[in-house]
């Protein structure tokens, strides 16, 4: 059976970020060539151009690819009811744990910044994860579970911490920033 236009269309985008993914998990952005990410996804350089306008879209399309399954990750770890603190600490684990892995930190927190900017990448970042982490935030100050704050702020200054705590990688930081997430408690 024929594949429609749309459908192979569609089915080199996938072969791309599924290249891309897997290339600029490894050596980084700037230690994979376009040429390479194109004969990764058995496609010519013509071909990714014409899905993408350079490597910094793909890279781009790699980078949503993943924020999206972090808070995939996060939702299905928080997820259910309950206390939303107890939720927001076991989301920050699963956060932290899926940072861990190189190609996620590589692509996420080490290259991301750099290639897309940082207001691209904060902006993309806060969609996936600031919103879910206000929300709960807020839910945990109506149930009252902790003090009333601006959620903004407090939902920042998380992601500040969580950023950093990936970034290091290490258990003593990750055991610190679940420490204060605890403390948000009353």
């Amino acid at each position: 059976m024929r594949r429609t236009q749309e459908e192979r269309r569609q089915a080199t985008t996938v072969a791309l970020v599924v290249a891309g993914r897997r290339l600029f998990g490894r050596p980084g952005y700037a230690g994979v060539s376009s040429a390479t990410i194109a004969a990764a996804a058995r496609v010519t350089t013509g071909a990714m151009y014409h899905h993408f306008e350079d490597k910094a879209d793909l890279f781009r399309a790699v980078f949503e690819a993943i924020e999206a399954d972090l808070a995939v990750a996060v939702r299905l770890a928080a997820d259910g009811p309950g206390d939303p603190l107890l939720r927001l600490e076991k989301g920050a684990l699963a956060f932290l744990e899926a940072a861990r892995k190189p190609p996620v930190r590589r692509i996420v927190l080490i290259d991301g910044p750099s290639v897309l900017g940082w207001k691209r990448w904060r902006e993309i970042d806060e969609r996936h994860h600031l919103r879910p982490l206000k929300a709960t935030l807020i839910a945990a100050m109506r149930a009252g579970l902790m003090e009333r704050r601006d959620p903004d702020a407090i939902a920042r200054l998380l992601m500040g911490a969580l950023t950093e705590a990936a970034l290091d990688g290490g258990k003593e930081i990750a055991q610190s920033a679940v420490w204060l997430i605890r403390r948000l408690r009353r």
